[in-house]
């Protein structure tokens, strides 16, 4: 079977993308790159920091030269921030570098699994309901654009979800694969 191609984690925040991330590049002996965690190390400061002084739009030009330069490693696993699809660059860049994968959550999921997090700038807010709603209704379709293969995470664990996409990128790189 051929080697399988770098595999790119989309999906908004509270989705998994960095746990299964993890995971995957373990059961693949790959390097794992989370494209948030790359720009908070090379700018020394965290995305909050970077979001005040620079506005969003400082923040996502920051995350476009990342994703171009994370995107020409090869024999890789990545995970992007919820908002990397916004920019048709990245979309683009993504679909080139990779077999892409959306892990699709519901709001209440991702309500659950941020409630404590006060790390994301965009839900620093008493609406978090809303806007997550929001951001759903803008970037579900630019996600699914985007991706080859939708996977649902809510009531799944993070080790069933990542099997998951390991049978169906295997399929994907050999179709007539008969495994279940």
């Amino acid at each position: 079977m051929p080697a399988l191609p770098n595999l790119i984690l989309v999906g908004p925040m509270g989705a998994g993308k960095s746990t299964i991330g993890r995971l995957l590049a373990a059961d693949l002996s790959r390097d794992f790159l989370d494209s948030d965690h790359e720009i908070q190390a090379r700018c020394g400061a965290d995305i909050p920091w970077i979001f005040d002084v620079e506005g969003e739009s400082g923040f996502r030009d920051r995350e476009s030269q990342m994703i171009r330069e994370l995107a020409e490693r090869e024999q890789v696993v990545i995970a992007t921030g919820g908002g990397a699809v916004l920019r048709e660059e990245n979309r683009r860049v993504l679909r080139e570098s990779g077999t892409v994968i959306y892990l699709y959550t519901t709001v209440n999921q991702q309500l659950r699994r941020t409630a404590k997090d006060r790390n994301r700038p965009l839900l620093q807010r008493d609406d978090r309901r809303q806007v997550l709603e929001e951001m759903f209704v803008l970037r579900d379709p630019l996600y699914r654009a985007t991706s080859d293969i939708i996977v649902r995470t809510d009531r799944r664990g993070p080790r069933a979800v990542a099997s998951d996409i390991l049978r169906r990128v295997e399929r994907l790189v050999d179709p007539l694969q008969c495994k279940a």
